[in-house]
């Protein structure tokens, strides 16, 4: 073989294992599996690391991550799958779409929380060990097969509510928290979510279609209570049937933020006057009085993602969609 050729392959084969990493939207390496998309075995994606992570920006945002065993909120999420498929999620796991797992921008990695989608009465339990998403508006970025099992799939975006479940969060926390404070694992960031592809499928599994286009849950088992172990935890997820809840009403605001003096909220509600008409409420929260400045209601996600953007050029940096 000659020098030419020898190095002709040389080149060859660098490019193609350059292939196998991109960069992400971080400026970080994403690792890419070779071969194919097809993730490692669930045993080698299992909960190795336990994230909390420092303050980070995107696109000109900060964004504070904490542990919070309490968290209950409201709003629209969406979901993500191919592009990210078998890369890292944000604590060093590997991303699997077709797993029924979560991404959020500041809870604890992984965390266990209960997603609802508030349109359709399905709910699930699901894994939360990534970062996103990183669009105005949106609390949580569900993998493909939570999408799915939700009926948001075709939809790409559906109103939710999302609980963390205490008692399972802190099994897992307690098994992977590092001894040492700040001994966290660094691993890769993830990125940014891009647009999704919308498209039909089937009911999911445990779901039946009656014939007459309404569709029957079948209910899930509860998570143990006593004597939980990291290894149950995993496995309520992993066998899961999707939960049926009590349907009502909600609507679409857009919150400019919460005040705890008057003139503060009625200064925002005149800074928003070119806006829309918006809305002082005086609300209770934990025994403080608060004033909540409000437009709304609107009639979709769009709608509110275009009023949510003008009121963030107005100033209101904490802005956000919430659904009552």
């Amino acid at each position: 073989m000659s020098r030419k050729t020898r190095l002709a392959l040389l080149l060859l084969s660098a490019t193609v294992l350059s292939g196998c990493a991109e960069m992400n939207l971080f400026g970080h390496m994403a690792k890419t599996a070779v071969g194919g998309d097809a993730p490692p075995p669930p045993s080698a994606s299992a909960a190795t690391n336990y994230k909390v992570g420092k303050p980070y920006q995107v696109a000109g945002v900060w964004y504070y991550p904490q542990e919070d065993f309490a968290y209950d909120e409201t709003g629209i999420a969406s979901w993500y799958g191919p592009d990210f498929h078998a890369k890292l999620t944000a604590n060093g796991e590997t991303f699997d779409q077709n797993a029924v797992t979560a991404a959020h921008k500041t809870l604890q990695m992984p965390s266990i929380a209960r997603v609802t989608n508030l349109e359709n009465g399905r709910s699930i339990i699901v894994r939360v060990n990534d970062r996103g998403p990183f669009v105005n508006g949106r609390i949580i970025d569900l993998s493909r097969k939570s999408a799915q099992l939700l009926g948001m799939e075709g939809k790409g975006t559906a109103k939710v509510r999302v609980q963390v479940l205490s008692e399972e969060s802190r099994v897992l926390a307690g098994k992977l928290k590092p001894d040492t404070a700040g001994n966290e694992p660094k691993v890769a960031s993830a990125a940014p979510r891009g647009s999704v592809s919308a498209e039909s499928l089937p009911p999911p599994p445990g779901v039946k279609n009656n014939g007459n286009g309404n569709l029957t849950v079948a209910s899930s088992a509860q998570p143990q209570q006593r004597g939980m172990t990291p290894e149950a935890v995993e496995r309520e997820i992993a066998t899961q049937e999707v939960k049926s809840v009590a349907v009502r009403p909600t609507s679409i605001y857009v919150q400019a933020g919460s005040f705890g003096r008057h003139d503060n909220a009625h200064r925002m509600v005149a800074r928003l006057s070119p806006v829309g008409k918006a809305q002082l409420q005086q609300v209770s929260v934990q025994g403080k009085t608060l004033f909540r400045v409000r437009l709304g209601p609107m009639s979709n996600v769009e709608e509110a993602d275009r009023v949510l953007d003008a009121v963030v050029a107005k100033g209101a940096q904490d802005a956000r969609v919430v659904v009552d």
